[in-house]
């Protein structure tokens, strides 16, 4: 594919819009990592599986693929700081985020719309993209419904709320 159709059929991908979501895990040595995606989607009811992809040329690729869990925060419009942060390649994304470990020590990031929690299930070649399947062990949501972050054409997008309810903290978990 030509520079050119590449960028048409990125521009064609745009026209989809999407949620946006942070990826967390914990490294072997310890620490957190993070990165945003907005290529997430369900998976599987029964069993609970979600799917995410990342870049091949993502420095954390490694160190995801040796995590023994991750999370997925979906993040709501008021978090747009947080996902232009973790877009950030090398940068101090974790200074001043508030957030509590969940299962494999994955970051949850306080005022997520929702967190998935989740073990490693399947990864496949996705091109230039690596597909991670997740297999979730524990979710936890808003009884009210903040509104939610939304990419479209290449940027941000605001939803008209109905109303924006105080979020919930810590927010309750289902298994």
């Amino acid at each position: 594919m030509s520079i050119e159709d590449g960028r048409r059929f990125r521009r064609a991908l745009g026209e989809f819009a999407t949620g946006v979501a942070i990826v967390t895990a914990c490294t072997p040595s310890r620490d957190a990592l993070g990165m945003t995606v907005s290529s997430f989607n369900s998976v599987s009811i029964d069993p609970p599986l979600i799917l995410f992809s990342v870049d091949r040329k993502a420095l954390s690729l490694p160190a995801l693929q040796q995590a023994s869990g991750y999370a997925v925060n979906i993040l709501g419009q008021h978090q747009a700081q947080l996902a232009n942060r973790f877009a950030r390649a090398g940068s101090d994304k974790w200074s001043m985020v508030d957030h509590v470990e969940g299962v494999a020590k994955a970051p949850l990031i306080k005022g997520a719309l929702v967190h998935f929690e989740c073990m490693p299930y399947a990864a496949y070649d996705g091109g230039d993209h690596v597909i991670f399947v997740g297999r979730v062990m524990r979710y936890a949501t808003h009884a009210q419904q903040p509104t939610p972050l939304v990419f479209f054409r290449g940027c941000f997008q605001e939803l008209t709320p109905a109303e924006q309810p105080a979020l919930e903290w810590p927010l309750p978990m289902h298994y």
